[in-house]
Protein backbone atom coordinates (compact mmCIF):
# COMPACT_ATOMS: atom_id res chain seq x y z
CA UNK A 1 0.00 0.00 0.00
CA UNK A 2 1.68 3.34 -1.55
CA UNK A 3 0.49 6.37 1.05
CA UNK A 4 1.55 9.36 -0.39
CA UNK A 5 2.03 11.43 2.22
CA UNK A 6 4.40 10.65 5.26
CA UNK A 7 1.76 11.43 7.90
CA UNK A 8 -1.11 9.29 6.36
CA UNK A 9 -0.27 6.81 8.84
CA UNK A 10 -1.36 8.75 12.00
CA UNK A 11 -4.92 9.46 9.99
CA UNK A 12 -5.19 6.04 9.18
CA UNK A 13 -5.05 4.94 12.52
CA UNK A 14 -7.62 7.65 13.43
CA UNK A 15 -9.98 6.02 10.36
CA UNK A 16 -9.76 2.61 12.03
CA UNK A 17 -10.87 3.51 15.52
CA UNK A 18 -13.84 5.55 13.99
CA UNK A 19 -15.18 2.44 11.71
CA UNK A 20 -14.45 0.05 14.80
CA UNK A 21 -16.26 2.43 17.53
CA UNK A 22 -18.82 2.46 14.82
CA UNK A 23 -18.95 -1.24 14.37
CA UNK A 24 -19.26 -1.90 17.68
CA UNK A 25 -21.98 0.43 18.76
CA UNK A 26 -23.80 -0.94 15.80
CA UNK A 27 -23.79 -4.25 16.94
CA UNK A 28 -24.59 -3.65 20.76
CA UNK A 29 -27.30 -1.63 19.80
CA UNK A 30 -28.67 -4.48 17.46
CA UNK A 31 -28.06 -7.24 20.18
CA UNK A 32 -30.19 -4.98 22.56
CA UNK A 33 -33.05 -4.51 19.58
CA UNK A 34 -33.19 -8.58 19.30
CA UNK A 35 -32.32 -9.60 22.64
CA UNK A 36 -33.79 -6.64 24.56
CA UNK A 37 -37.13 -7.40 26.61
CA UNK A 38 -40.65 -5.21 25.38
CA UNK A 39 -42.52 -3.70 27.84
CA UNK A 40 -46.07 -5.36 27.55
CA UNK A 41 -48.49 -3.13 28.90
CA UNK A 42 -48.69 0.57 29.28
CA UNK A 43 -49.68 1.43 32.45
CA UNK A 44 -50.57 4.61 34.23
CA UNK A 45 -47.94 3.96 37.52
CA UNK A 46 -45.52 3.16 34.52
CA UNK A 47 -45.53 6.55 33.54
CA UNK A 48 -45.50 8.05 36.87
CA UNK A 49 -42.83 10.09 38.53
CA UNK A 50 -40.34 7.95 40.84
CA UNK A 51 -37.98 9.08 43.20
CA UNK A 52 -36.67 6.65 45.78
CA UNK A 53 -40.12 5.02 46.40
CA UNK A 54 -41.67 8.46 48.03
CA UNK A 55 -44.73 9.32 46.30
CA UNK A 56 -45.17 12.69 44.96
CA UNK A 57 -46.69 15.70 46.12
CA UNK A 58 -47.67 18.59 44.04
CA UNK A 59 -46.20 19.60 40.79
CA UNK A 60 -43.10 18.79 39.87
CA UNK A 61 -42.33 21.97 38.18
CA UNK A 62 -40.60 24.27 41.25
CA UNK A 63 -38.42 27.16 41.47
CA UNK A 64 -34.86 27.29 43.26
CA UNK A 65 -33.71 30.04 44.75
CA UNK A 66 -31.26 32.13 42.76
CA UNK A 67 -29.08 31.45 45.99
CA UNK A 68 -28.80 28.25 45.57
CA UNK A 69 -27.13 28.32 42.26
CA UNK A 70 -24.62 31.20 43.29
CA UNK A 71 -23.68 28.99 46.34
CA UNK A 72 -23.14 26.32 43.86
CA UNK A 73 -20.65 28.40 41.63
CA UNK A 74 -19.14 30.23 44.36
CA UNK A 75 -18.37 26.66 45.86
CA UNK A 76 -16.92 25.40 42.48
CA UNK A 77 -14.62 28.71 42.24
CA UNK A 78 -13.18 27.82 45.69
CA UNK A 79 -12.66 24.04 44.85
CA UNK A 80 -11.45 24.97 41.50
CA UNK A 81 -8.64 27.40 43.47
CA UNK A 82 -7.78 24.30 46.14
CA UNK A 83 -7.21 21.89 43.09
CA UNK A 84 -4.23 24.53 42.06
CA UNK A 85 -2.96 24.45 45.63
CA UNK A 86 -2.34 20.68 45.79
CA UNK A 87 0.51 20.62 42.89
CA UNK A 88 2.80 23.18 44.50
CA UNK A 89 2.31 21.45 47.76
CA UNK A 90 4.06 18.51 45.74
CA UNK A 91 6.27 20.29 44.60
CA UNK A 92 7.04 22.81 47.63
CA UNK A 93 10.60 21.05 48.69
CA UNK A 94 12.27 20.99 45.33
CA UNK A 95 11.45 24.66 44.62
CA UNK A 96 12.03 26.15 48.22
CA UNK A 97 15.82 25.62 47.48
CA UNK A 98 15.78 28.05 45.02
CA UNK A 99 14.79 30.66 46.87
CA UNK A 100 11.82 31.95 49.05
CA UNK A 101 9.64 33.53 45.45
CA UNK A 102 7.64 30.22 45.79
CA UNK A 103 6.47 31.10 49.61
CA UNK A 104 5.85 34.34 48.35
CA UNK A 105 4.03 33.38 45.12
CA UNK A 106 1.64 30.89 47.31
CA UNK A 107 1.10 34.01 50.06
CA UNK A 108 -0.29 36.27 47.30
CA UNK A 109 -2.62 33.76 45.84
CA UNK A 110 -3.69 33.19 49.27
CA UNK A 111 -4.47 36.32 50.03
CA UNK A 112 -6.33 36.57 46.87
CA UNK A 113 -8.27 33.78 47.59
CA UNK A 114 -9.20 34.84 51.36
CA UNK A 115 -10.29 38.42 49.66
CA UNK A 116 -12.23 37.06 47.31
CA UNK A 117 -13.84 35.04 50.69
CA UNK A 118 -14.15 37.46 52.89
CA UNK A 119 -15.70 39.97 49.84
CA UNK A 120 -18.40 37.13 49.35
CA UNK A 121 -19.12 37.02 53.29
CA UNK A 122 -19.47 40.85 53.62
CA UNK A 123 -21.81 40.89 50.32
CA UNK A 124 -23.86 38.20 52.26
CA UNK A 125 -23.69 36.09 49.16
CA UNK A 126 -23.10 32.79 51.42
CA UNK A 127 -25.93 33.58 54.12
CA UNK A 128 -29.11 31.68 53.26
CA UNK A 129 -31.51 33.79 54.91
Amino acid sequence: MNLPVEGSLDYLAILILTVLSLVIATVILTLNKILGRVAREATKKKYDTYECGVEYVGDAHQQFSVRYYLVGIIFLIFDVEVVFMYPWTLVFQTYLKSGPMVLMEMGLFFMLLLGGYFYLRMRGALSWD
